[in-house]
């Protein structure tokens, strides 16, 4: 909270530059905006497509770290812009309906929650809900236990991290069919927490979207591909990486 009063001072001072290139009066401007969405390779989530609005990189890693963790409250509209898109595109390429469908966001836990003035993953969904046309269904899913920051954690050790970390409503009559949000896909193992979750319950999971996906890094001679410094929404705030 107090990041967030200290960002709002600042606006108040100085003119917004673009977290990207530093171009005045923009919070990131089309320069550095992504294009189209893409599927994230490696099929994070078994059976399930997921869409990425762009690549955690450069400018756009610049962009969710200012609006994540510095109070940086200006960049939802583009980010919740990039999330509708790969939203949009996601429900297109299915070609399906929209009967029925929810936006399902990733909680966050209560600590970050609390640390960032809100739910961020929350916000950026009913962004996304307005560019894409499917409504969003914040607190279906709640976290269960406290989970460890995944920063620095091996694949495996994230798996193992949040499995059972997550328990979901049931569904209501005539909603029953999920699209599951977050911000970043590392690994997958927050979606596929989601995803479980939602299943057990009785939901169908038709898709999941992100803001970004972190680009895919080569595995070690030892062969354990390691996973990004991104800490998941589940967990608390994370450092900048």
């Amino acid at each position: 909270m107090f990041n967030s009063l200290i960002a709002a001072v600042i606006d108040l001072v100085l003119p917004r530059r673009c977290v990207g290139c530093a171009a005045p009066g923009w919070a990131l401007c089309r320069r550095c905006r992504p294009g189209a969405p893409s599927i994230v390779a490696d099929d994070p989530v078994p059976a399930v497509p997921v869409l990425a609005g762009a690549v955690y990189a450069g400018a756009m890693r610049r962009a969710v770290l200012a609006f994540k963790e510095r109070g940086r409250r200006d960049l939802v509209a583009v980010l919740g812009l990039v999330l509708g898109r790969a939203v949009a595109a996601l429900v297109s390429g299915a070609g399906r309906d929209l009967g029925g469908v929810v936006l399902v966001p990733v909680p966050s836990s209560p600590g970050a929650a609390a640390a960032r003035g809100g739910d961020h993953v929350v916000r950026l969904a009913r962004r996304a809900a307005a560019v894409s046309g499917v409504r969003v269904a914040p607190g279906v899913l709640r976290l269960e236990r406290t989970v460890q920051d995944s920063a620095g954690l091996s694949r495996a050790e994230r798996e193992r991290n949040l499995h059972g970390a997550l328990r979901a409503r049931a569904p209501a009559a005539g909603v029953c069919r999920a699209i599951v949000v977050d911000d970043i896909v590392t690994t997958g193992a927050t979606l596929r927490e989601a995803t479980r979750a939602l299943q057990r319950a009785g939901w169908e999971v038709v898709g999941a979207a992100v803001v970004a996906s972190t680009p895919r890094q080569p595995a070690p001679a030892g062969g354990t591909t390691p996973a990004s410094g991104m800490t998941s929404s589940l967990a608390g705030p994370s450092q900048p990486v």
